[in-house]
């Protein structure tokens, strides 16, 4: 099986915002009430914001091929693009989205060996994310990858607070 990572462009951003709200509903739809989750997708793939996120210079976007079918993708955050300060010289996963049937393919490792090698690139010494504390399968893979617990954010899904754990890796 043929891996493949593809910059995204602004010309994209509606593949980008489908493709978002199909991984995020697919994963947490079914532990979160249907009106937080739709209160969040409606906020958080809102089109302008796509937009201006894929205008940051300090994010940075990749479309996930497997085979060259569209299975996913990574969102990376450097400098102030990072939703917190969590160290000096970090680069922030914000995202590694994958298609239900994609999953169980190896593409989670794949999109984290390329986030760790532009963090080289960009000379971070740390790589961060926050995890849903109930997100046992993604929890697993990180320790996995080596990242440690850290502390901890809140997260709202909707108008549900929840608690994301900070997860750290030193490279």
């Amino acid at each position: 099986m043929t891996k493949t990572l593809k910059h995204i462009t602004v010309a994209e951003v509606e593949t980008l915002q489908k493709l978002s709200i199909e991984t995020f509903s697919d994963t947490f739809k079914d532990q979160n009430s249907a009106q937080d989750l739709a209160d969040y997708l409606k906020t958080a793939y809102d089109l302008s914001k796509l937009t201006a996120e894929l205008n940051d210079p300090n994010s940075q976007f990749y479309f996930a091929y497997l085979d060259g079918q569209l299975a996913g993708y990574l969102k990376l955050n450097l400098n102030e693009a990072q939703s917190e300060q969590v160290a000096p010289n970090a680069l922030e996963i914000e995202r590694i989205y994958i298609r239900s049937a994609f999953k169980r393919h190896g593409l989670g490792r794949f999109l984290f060996q390329e986030a760790l090698k532009l963090a080289q690139k960009e000379n971070c010494s740390t790589i961060w994310l926050g995890v849903w504390e109930k997100n046992y399968p993604a929890l697993a893979f990180y320790e996995k990858m080596d990242f440690t617990h850290h502390g901890s954010h809140s997260f709202f899904m909707g108008a549900d607070e929840q608690t994301d754990l900070i997860m750290v890796k030193n490279i």
